[in-house]
């Protein structure tokens, strides 16, 4: 029997409202000041481990120079979609250096990472076609998919065989799509491009990553997950958002000229969706040319992504597979999970926790993320703030 929406209003409120009680409601905090890693909220400074600013760029100099520049010059938005009035060649410039930067043909930018899923999939995909899931993409994607109409399965976590036994029984379909997360956000694990590739082209699928959370993290100079396995042309649509490492708004798909074209021309979230605003495309390209240009601030993610991990292990906690600057701190049932986040939060940590629905029932945590800004000893008071915390409510 179906739920009705009152009721779903009602324990969702419910629920919200027994935890905003407790004092353990950590999310839509209002930062009122950022600098570097560290962050005022709630009248406290706190050491920032809650953010997707990767390589500390929402600050960076040239970043912010190149947004004033573009506010001089464009005002503060494009004015119409991109079809229309909306394209201005601050967007066209952006689009040129995501293709050099992912060593494809060509790109095309929408108006958020989410859209973005939803645009590629739909567009690419019909009834009658196939689309191939990790069984941890994002949301985005399984969205993309039910919006679509084609079929749709999906494969256990990085299970190659799980993979081929869903397309050695997919020779009836003309079109098969494979999408996976590159680096799996609640995890922080990597996917296996190079099986996954391998299996794409043996069993003639594309093959689209999504690399939300792989750009300017992963990969010797931080251009993502071909880089990381040493691979070319391994991926054919390349995704990717403009609000993490390149701490704007939007998001991007890279590949062939001809697929790019297609999809500006029929991708209804593009057509029919506002532009993005010329300052925040201004403020992704030079996100984009800091990452080549300095090198050192992935060298130092890195190391910052070592320290605090291994601190952590050290400790005696739980931080899954991840190989990322997402570290999951496995808890395991709601209840401790949220004693152990308040209990950091008020030693100065700003740090969520992921709960159930988000992740499986009993894999409840908090998700750390590592930054380049962090300094050393930022990340060993975080670590004795994890220590003292975990110690105190018997998790380590």
């Amino acid at each position: 029997m179906s739920i009705t929406l009152e009721h779903r209003i009602k324990i969702t409120n419910e629920r919200a409202s027994r935890m905003k009680e407790n004092d353990t409601f950590f999310y839509l905090k209002s930062v009122e000041e950022l600098n570097g890693a560290r962050a005022q909220i709630d009248g406290r400074e706190m050491i920032v481990f809650a953010s997707y600013n990767y390589l500390g760029l929402i600050s960076h100099p040239k970043v912010r120079e190149a947004a004033k520049r573009a506010i001089d010059k464009y005002g503060t938005g494009a004015a119409g979609v991109r079809f229309l009035a909306g394209t201005t060649d601050a967007h066209i410039e952006l689009e040129k250096k995501i293709a050099q930067f992912k060593n494809t043909e060509d790109a095309l930018t929408f108006s958020s990472g989410y859209v973005t899923n939803l645009a590629a999939i739909t567009t690419l995909c019909q009834r009658g076609d196939l689309v191939i899931m990790d069984k941890l993409d994002h949301a985005s994607i399984i969205d993309g998919c039910l919006l679509s109409g084609a079929n749709h399965r999906s494969f256990l976590h990085n299970n190659m065989p799980s993979l081929e036994n869903i397309l050695a029984q997919s020779e009836n379909y003309q079109h098969k799509l494979i999408v996976v997360d590159a680096v799996y956000s609640m995890d922080g694990d990597i996917a296996n491009l190079p099986e996954i590739s391998h299996l794409a082209k043996k069993y003639n699928a594309l093959l689209m990553v999504d690399e939300a959370h792989s750009i300017g993290v992963i990969g010797k100079t931080g251009h993502g997950i071909e880089e990381h396995f040493g691979l070319e042309n391994a991926v054919d649509i390349h995704m990717g958002t403009l609000s993490k490492t390149i701490p704007s708004i939007g998001g991007y798909l890279a590949g062939k000229k001809d697929l790019i074209n297609f999809l500006k021309l029929t991708a209804r979230p593009f057509i029919f969706s506002a532009s993005l605003p010329p300052v925040a495309v201004a403020a992704a390209k030079a996100c984009f040319e800091v990452i080549e240009n300095e090198p050192e601030l992935i060298e130092q993610l890195q190391k910052n992504i070592n320290q605090f991990r291994d601190g952590l292990q050290k400790m005696g906690y739980d931080t899954g597979y991840s190989e990322t600057a997402i570290v999951p701190i496995m808890v395991g049932e709601e209840e401790r999970t949220l004693e152990l986040c308040k209990k950091v939060n008020e030693d100065g940590i700003f740090i969520c926790p992921i709960l159930f629905p988000a992740v499986p029932k009993g894999t409840n945590r908090l998700r750390a993320h590592v930054l380049a800004s962090h300094t050393s000893e930022d990340i060993e008071q975080a670590l004795q703030i994890f220590e003292q915390a975990g110690k105190s409510l018997g998790i380590i």
